[in-house]
């Protein structure tokens, strides 16, 4: 997307060195002779990628005096169609990318709306049509989409319930994908030489990028969704849990909820459920409109979970 937007922004044909020095992950040393061929090598992925899209690629130079070919987009042609949206689809739109702004994809929720701002259609991204979207993402999402997409291997501490001390992993990462409420990363475990999928809520610390860009090359025919489905199995949902919500609020743990019963602080439902950690993360993440009343280990799950969130976005504090 940076690479559209900067062969957008300009008329003019830019050579790849003038684009390795404007658009953000080209960042690359061109006397270092391995550096610039993986560079080279990301950058042709990418011109294919656009090309298979549908993208108005050209190649040309900015004049008779250029030896090396520059690139651009025909904004005639990648210009979009008249969108006619009405007043609620727009919103649903607004909805979306305040959705994808929860989730730590700011940047593709604004280029989504750049480009129908593009089009003429006006997008209120505060409209929410009574609803409001909650969505969270773990701290390693971000270095393992960016992994994943760049073909690079991670290094990471990973944690199982029935052991005390993470044990390192080396992954090439295929994808990231949401499963029951829950991110898993899929890829190749260099370690067992086997296809593995990790929760991304067990990975303790950093991500680590190793070894270069292009690296390996995920299989085709990879489902990642199917290899977590499979590796996860059925969950038993043997606990039942007591929640209390505001009066019009929580409408996403209503439809969890097998029995709902008006009170005076509000709404007591009744939910059943297998994993306690994903209930509690749907609980906080209504924030004051929801409380977990019980069972113990619930209400510890959803102290913990609001207690790490606090910790992931509170400000530094100002030196005075």
């Amino acid at each position: 997307m940076n690479l559209v937007i900067c062969l957008l922004s300009t008329r003019r044909f830019l050579t790849a060195a003038q684009i390795a020095l404007t658009v953000p992950g080209y960042e690359h040393d061109p006397s270092d002779p391995r550096d610039h061929e993986a560079f080279q090598r990301k950058f042709e992925r990418d011109k294919a990628e656009l090309r298979e899209l549908g993208v108005p690629l050209e190649t040309g130079t900015a004049s008779i005096f250029d030896q090396e070919p520059g690139y651009r987009i025909a904004q005639r042609e990648y210009a979009l169609p008249d969108i006619l949206l009405e007043p609620d689809e727009a919103a649903a739109v607004g909805i979306a990318a305040r959705l994808w702004q929860h989730a730590g994809l700011a940047a593709a929720a604004s280029s989504g709306l750049a480009k129908l701002r593009a089009a003429g259609v006006e997008v209120d991204p505060q409209a929410t049509l009574g609803v409001e979207p909650v969505v969270t993402v773990d701290p390693a999402f971000g270095p393992l989409t960016s992994a994943a997409r760049d073909r690079r291997a991670v290094t990471f501490k990973y944690r199982v319930p029935e052991v005390d001390e993470p044990s390192v992993r080396r992954l090439e990462p295929w994808g990231v994908v949401c499963w029951r409420g829950r991110w898993y990363v899929v890829g190749h475990d260099r370690d067992r030489n086997a296809a593995r999928c990790f929760r991304l809520s067990r990975i303790v610390g950093d991500v680590k990028a190793t070894g270069r860009p292009g690296a390996f090359t995920p299989p085709e025919d990879a489902d990642l969704i199917k290899h977590v489905a499979v590796s996860s199995g059925p969950i038993a949902r043997t606990g039942r849990a007591t929640v209390t919500v505001r009066p019009g609020r929580a409408a996403g743990l209503r439809r969890l909820a097998s029995e709902i019963v008006p009170g005076p602080e509000g709404d007591r439902l009744t939910i059943s459920y297998g994993d306690p950690e994903w209930l509690a993360s749907r609980i906080a993440g209504y924030g004051p409109d929801a409380r977990a009343d019980g069972p113990p280990e619930l209400r510890d799950a959803v102290i913990q979970h609001l207690k790490e969130l606090v910790t992931r976005y509170e400000l530094p504090a100002v030196a005075r």
